[in-house]
């Protein structure tokens, strides 16, 4: 028997670089279930370089995406992906669920009086771009959606 081949040995960033960092959690399809993802989005973010606007930006984004895979699809649990990209200068948001009904997410398009139907709006509005990709294999979507995770020092004023 020979013995297993030796790990390769870590790639570390370039000096100065900031290494890109994943995590992912599992919550229950089940209405309280937004505010756990909530909870658990702020303590895995809790030490990466993310300015607090862009945290409470993930929050809300994970609130909306993972409340919709309870609305819109028949899963029984819910996967939630945090992931740094280009060297920390993005954050990206992945709900992935386990299975859903008609033809996938899309901004509403009722009044802006309407109490629901605006999640998918407000996330459009947050983040830089956003998507859905249909499972490979079997059923279920994953939502994106990706935030700077440092601010543009734009306030909105046009100048």
């Amino acid at each position: 028997m020979t013995p297993p081949a030796p790990l390769a040995p870590a790639v570390l960033p370039p000096q100065g670089a900031t290494a890109e960092r994943c995590c992912s959690f599992d919550v229950a399809a089940h209405p309280r279930s937004a505010s756990e993802a909530r909870r658990l989005t702020r303590e895995r973010l809790a030490g990466w370089p993310v300015c607090p606007d862009t945290r409470e930006a993930a929050d809300l984004v994970v609130s909306e995406l993972v409340t919709n895979a309870i609305v819109h699809t028949t899963s029984r649990r819910i996967t939630c992906e945090l992931r740094s990209l280009r060297e920390g200068e993005c954050l990206r948001i992945a709900v992935r669920d386990e299975g859903h009904a008609g033809s996938g997410p899309r901004p509403a398009e009722g009044s802006p009086a309407e109490e629901h139907g605006r999640g998918l709006l407000l996330v459009a509005a947050l983040a830089s771009a956003w998507g859905a990709l249909e499972a490979e294999t079997g059923t279920g979507l994953t939502v994106w959606a990706e935030l700077p995770a440092r601010p543009s020092h734009d306030l909105g004023s046009g100048a």
